[in-house]
């Protein structure tokens, strides 16, 4: 039996909006507060504005900034990476489907933003990064990198009282950093090793109260996740471990939330504790969780000369009081939970939500007078990954397909293309993207007949991903649909399938459905860093003179009516919450 009731996701459900700042009573409140692929959450606090970062891998523009006034809107305000110029090339040279950006940190020192980072996958080795900026709200404000060479991940970024700045890396150890050149000192200093879970590492270093605490994960970030704590009176150690360690966990439980760990603390105006870390909903059987590791947050009780105290992560959590409900951010990004209204109106912008797998090619999406317009790929979702013999077919050098994070459990995304192949192979469609190597997709394809002589327009669709994938499916297209716009449709009707669909604009009362796939599809496999992205694609499958990356003439999709929105958030296994209330769009 499945409960559900008629909530927003984050509504406060036990605190009264006062006059004043903050309430007198404690707070109720939904996970995860960042739904969605979330990865490796960082947090701060400046001024009464809560800022946090989280990963991104290979996805472009890179590292979200997202910002807060009461713990639960949170507005994508800025990427720190978010043009090429930026790591000019870096992204062409990455292989792997799970390298890029790893583990940010997020820190404020005299005026400025910080965030340090790693970029893994290139020939040379880690690559690290320092961008900073004194206006998180503006994409152009952020600079062009500092550079280091780290040789492990996960940089945590702390400056001790004596000016002296720390990086401290998986391992765990620690080096000065130099945040003008780069530099980092050696050789680097061992601090600790964990309790012995595997995998020390995501580092952060508070001093309070004399001590200076070093707050790890360890485990994996499989099911074994956990956050572990240590403290010492001198930056270098020795670190005394805590004997209650693990201080954060869900390993070893039924709990529907799972693979808790990489947690970042901070504190609100009040000066109460709160963290933040990653979660996957899954349950113990951790097979069904395309939405990938997500931001979930907790508060902390931290009293003088004590051990930090963390709230277990459930889907409904008590904590201490906080803001009333506030959405007055500057900024022209949108709310991670709001809904999508996109039409990609002449003259706008590319919403900040969307994003690239890798950054795209000059030129390979626009909006025009016609919507949104993508220059079609070579390779196709999938391409041939790691090919050295045929790298434009890789998706190193432009993969057309853009996309916004799966942010809730149940959803529908509609869109209208409007596309007219020329040449046999050409596709446009819409996606549930995890990597190239797992994804679900509904494209408008020409092929040929049969008689290999005339050329049919045809739905495909078609899926591959972790476990048994559906056979693929190709209808042809109705000839009273042809010379109108399709809506092209992805819904889940449910907790572990997506079901998709199309209809013809001109008359939206047809519809042919045309496949359902399993969520578990895109679920972990080569993609267990990363979390589902639900967009469109255009490509002609490979046609085209070997070496380069221009498809044959034509093929060029345009899509309108861009519109993703969230119905259910599921908070157990069986219990749901309305994502948002009152949300009507033709």
């Amino acid at each position: 039996m499945r409960f559900s009731f008629s909530l927003p996701l984050a509504l406060l459900a036990c605190v009264e909006a006062s006059p004043t700042k903050h309430t007198t009573e404690n707070s109720t409140y939904y996970n995860p507060v960042l739904p969605g692929w979330h990865s490796d959450p960082s947090c701060i606090q400046v001024n009464g504005t809560f800022f946090c970062a989280t990963s991104t891998f290979i996805s472009f523009p890179g590292i979200p900034i997202y910002a807060s006034k009461d713990l639960i809107n949170w507005k994508h305000i800025s990427h720190a990476w978010n043009r090429e110029s930026q790591l000019p090339g870096l992204s062409q040279n990455t292989t792997g489907q799970q390298d890029g950006m790893f583990a940010p940190t997020i820190r404020y020192h005299d005026g400025e933003f910080y965030v340090i980072c790693e970029y893994l996958g290139q020939p040379s080795g880690i690559v690290g990064v320092v961008f900073k900026t004194k206006d998180p709200f503006s994409d152009k404000a952020w600079s062009d990198p500092v550079i280091f060479h780290p040789k492990k991940i996960d940089p945590d970024l702390f400056w001790d009282d004596d000016g002296k700045v720390y990086v401290a890396t998986q391992g765990v150890i620690l080096q000065e950093i130099n945040l003008e050149t780069g530099e980092l000192s050696e050789p680097p200093i061992s601090l600790w090793n964990g309790t012995g879970g595997v995998w020390p590492e995501g580092p952060h270093i508070h001093k309070k109260d004399g001590y200076y605490y070093l707050i790890i994960a360890e485990g994996g970030t499989a099911t074994d996740h956990a956050v572990t704590i240590a403290r010492a009176s001198n930056i270098k150690g020795p670190y005394t471990a805590y004997d209650n360690n693990p201080i954060l966990t869900n390993r070893g439980t039924n709990e529907y939330f799972q693979t808790v760990g990489h947690c970042d603390l901070f504190q609100d105006v009040q000066g109460n504790w709160w963290g933040m870390a990653l979660a996957t909903r899954s349950g113990p059987e951790w097979q069904i969780y395309p939405m990938g590791r997500e931001a979930v947050l907790f508060p902390v009780t931290w009293d003088e000369g004590e051990w930090p105290v963390l709230e277990p992560v459930r889907g409904k959590m008590g904590g201490w009081p906080m803001s009333p409900t506030e959405r007055s951010l500057p900024g022209d990004g949108p709310f991670n939970s709001d809904p999508d209204v996109y039409d990609f109106r002449e003259g706008t912008a590319i919403p900040r939500n969307l994003v690239y797998w890798r950054v795209p090619r000059d030129n390979a999406f626009s909006v025009t007078a016609q919507g949104l317009r993508i220059v079609p790929s070579r390779n196709n979702l999938t391409g041939i990954p790691y090919s050295v013999s045929t790298p434009e077919l890789s998706g190193q050098q432009g993969l057309e397909f853009i996309g916004r994070r799966q942010t809730d459990t149940l959803f529908t995304f509609t869109v209208d293309l409007s596309f007219g192949p020329q040449s046999v192979d050409q596709e446009a469609g819409v996606t549930v993207f995890l990597t190239q190597v797992n994804h679900i997709s509904l494209g408008v394809v020409l092929l040929k007949a049969r008689d290999g002589k005339v050329r049919q327009l045809s739905f495909r669709f078609r899926a591959e991903g972790t476990g048994s994938a559906p056979a693929p499916t190709i209808v042809p297209i109705p000839e009273e649909w042809k010379e109108h716009p399709i809506r092209l449709q992805i819904e889940t009707t449910n907790t572990t399938h997506y079901t998709f669909a199309a209809s013809p604009v001109h008359n939206l009362t047809t519809k042919i459905n045309l496949g359902t796939a399993s969520a578990g599809l895109v679920s972990g496999g080569n993609g267990s860093f990363v979390g589902s992205l639900v967009g469109v694609y255009a490509t002609c499958n490979g046609a085209g003179v070997r070496g380069q990356l221009d498809c044959p003439a034509g093929g060029i999709a345009h899509f309108t009516r861009w519109r993703y929105t969230g119905v259910e958030q599921y908070i157990t296994a069986n219990v749901s919450v309305s994502a948002h209330q009152e949300r009507f769009y033709k």
